[in-house]
């Protein structure tokens, strides 16, 4: 391999690293770029220098924005008294797809896994806890994936609120089991907010 090739490779492979790229579709991919650089390369290498430098957590909910409170909560008009808790930025990203629901959210960031060393505050579970107290909360929507990791997280956070007067309510029809929901429609999303259930 010549040194010229070196960095088209090097390309090759960090693309590949992406979800839903392997080795065959990233070098496509780079192929692409490097035909349309103009249009293309030049435009995605500023935008990706851009935000790796301005993106940060949202200070209050976990959502990746580029200021310390994302758009989301800083909305007067989302603050319902309603908290929706995602497990991952891609999830809180599909319900907001859905715009069914309109109030703020809570990203976990995971779920509990004692096998991964993951327990309540790597979670921010008490973070969640006092938000719920300080936001007069009314409702709490645990819309995490149906997995097994999913589903115990959503009852030790029940069991975390189950002092409070919050209601606490999960996604219902249209989840499959094993479902995740950032692979799920619009539709099938909103019909799983409708119908959601008391835990």
């Amino acid at each position: 391999m010549t040194r010229d090739e070196t960095g088209i490779e090097a390309l090759i492979e960090l693309m590949a690293r992406l979800p839903g790229l392997g080795p065959r579709s990233a070098r496509r991919a780079v192929l692409t770029l490097l035909k349309k650089r103009g249009q293309l390369m030049a435009p995605l290498a500023q935008a990706l220098a851009e935000v790796a430098l301005s993106a940060k957590d949202c200070r209050i909910c976990g959502n990746i924005s580029t200021t310390e409170v994302c758009g989301i909560c800083a909305d007067p008009a989302r603050a319902t008294g309603e908290i929706c808790v995602v497990e991952d930025v891609a999830d809180l990203w599909a319900m907001e797809r859905g715009q069914v629901f309109k109030g703020r959210y809570h990203v976990l960031g995971g779920t509990l896994s004692a096998l991964d060393a993951i327990g309540p505050e790597e979670l921010g579970i008490p973070r969640l806890v006092a938000r719920v107290a300080e936001e007069a909360t009314r409702e709490v929507i645990l819309a995490l994936n149906a997995t097994v990791d999913g589903q115990t997280t959503a009852h030790y956070i029940a069991d975390a609120l189950s002092g409070t007067d919050v209601q606490i309510t999960t996604l219902a029809q249209g989840v499959p089991i094993g479902g995740e929901l950032d692979y799920l429609d619009d539709g099938t999303i909103g019909a799983a907010l409708r119908a959601r259930r008391r835990i």
